[in-house]
């Protein structure tokens, strides 16, 4: 079947039978990298799971085309096209993960948000954008679990930082990196003017344990204080929050999403591993080339998207030029035409 040759599922099949022979393996679980290997597993798995779905989905439809066009049936032709338009979407998903080229993308994905210069009304904007990629994630079955919260003074949000967990999670939501730009009236404008507000995303791939990153725990320096977000009882009672600051590259992370000191001092050294790591990959990539398809330091004024909601509607990439209309939908969380146009970029440079 063409299906087959596209999504190139004989190759997965035979990757899937050398990792699984590599499983048996004397020594296998005792290798540091037996947990990639189980990872890739998982993928391939998932992805032949997925071909053979919509190879019998296709069938069916063929069969039902066939029934009709022996007798019509208002109710089967109603099934036929209700079935169709979940095939063009199987499709479409199983297309965008072909475009994963990059070794991370399969990882969880770390995502920070800050706002720009504005005080509340950019506050107010990462706190639309936070709710917009909880809203994709929760389509896509990912799960959000929110790792670091300082709430606005007035309103929104001062910063966030939250961990989305799933299959090339990082992959989907990499290209989200960078700037971004609303124009809309102010809620918080008596006058009702226009406001240009800016927001800034970090996204980075969830480090595995099978990665060593080696920090001296002399350059650290690790402050504790009480949580300050929504959590439960627990918050505000003990200082249970942890900030790990990296001395040499003025690197600081913060979580307070768990119960304990602990397991917030564990879960800021896995935050503080991803950005450390990611910080010797760009450098080890620019002494070879330019990373592909790397974001420019994050500036004000070089927004990678713009959401207007006056005195029109649109929602443009400017990197790619996709743009639709529909801003309410976009702020719903429907980004999967902007991930896969920023994919496609990315694969063709």
């Amino acid at each position: 079947m063409k299906l087959g040759i596209l999504f190139d599922i004989e190759n997965s099949k035979n990757k899937l039978a050398e990792l699984e022979a590599e499983t048996l393996k004397q020594g296998f679980w005792e290798s540091k990298n037996n947990s990639s290997v189980l990872q890739e597993i998982k993928l391939l798995k998932n992805k032949i799971t997925k071909y053979n779905k919509i190879e019998n989905l296709l069938n069916n439809l063929l069969d039902m085309n066939n029934l009709l066009e022996e007798e019509p049936d208002h109710d089967l032709i109603k099934e036929l096209l209700k079935d169709t338009k979940t095939l063009e979407q199987d499709i479409k998903d199983l297309e965008i993960e072909t475009l994963f080229s990059g070794k991370y993308d399969s990882n969880n994905a770390i995502v920070s948000m800050h706002p720009g210069a504005g005080g509340t009304e950019s506050q107010d904007w990462v706190e639309m954008l936070y709710r917009m990629y909880t809203r994709w994630a929760e389509k896509h079955g990912f799960q959000v679990k929110e790792l670091d919260y300082l709430e606005g003074d007035e309103a929104g949000i001062k910063s966030v930082t939250f961990l989305v967990s799933g299959d090339y999670a990082y992959g989907y939501l990499k290209g989200e990196m960078g700037v971004h730009r609303l124009v809309r009236i102010s809620p918080f404008d008596s006058g009702g003017r226009r406001h240009t507000s800016f927001a800034s995303i970090e996204v980075l791939p969830e480090i595995n344990d099978d990665i060593e990153i080696d920090i001296n725990p002399d350059d650290l320096r690790i402050d504790t204080y009480r949580a300050s977000g929504a959590g439960g009882q627990h918050i505000n009672k003990t200082s249970s929050a942890v900030r790990i600051t990296h001395i040499p590259t003025n690197t600081v992370v913060s979580c307070q999403s768990e119960r304990s000191q602990i397991q917030n001092r564990e879960t800021a050294m896995k935050m503080l591993k991803s950005k450390l790591f990611d910080m010797k990959e760009k450098e080890r990539q620019e002494k070879i080339s330019d990373l592909k398809g790397e974001q420019k330091d994050i500036a004000w004024g070089s927004q990678i998207r713009s959401y207007v909601f006056c005195p029109y509607t649109l929602v443009k990439d400017h990197r790619t030029n996709y743009e639709v209309g529909n801003v309410n939908a976009v702020m719903d969380g429907d980004l999967d035409d902007f991930m896969e146009a920023y994919l496609k970029m990315y694969n063709t440079k």
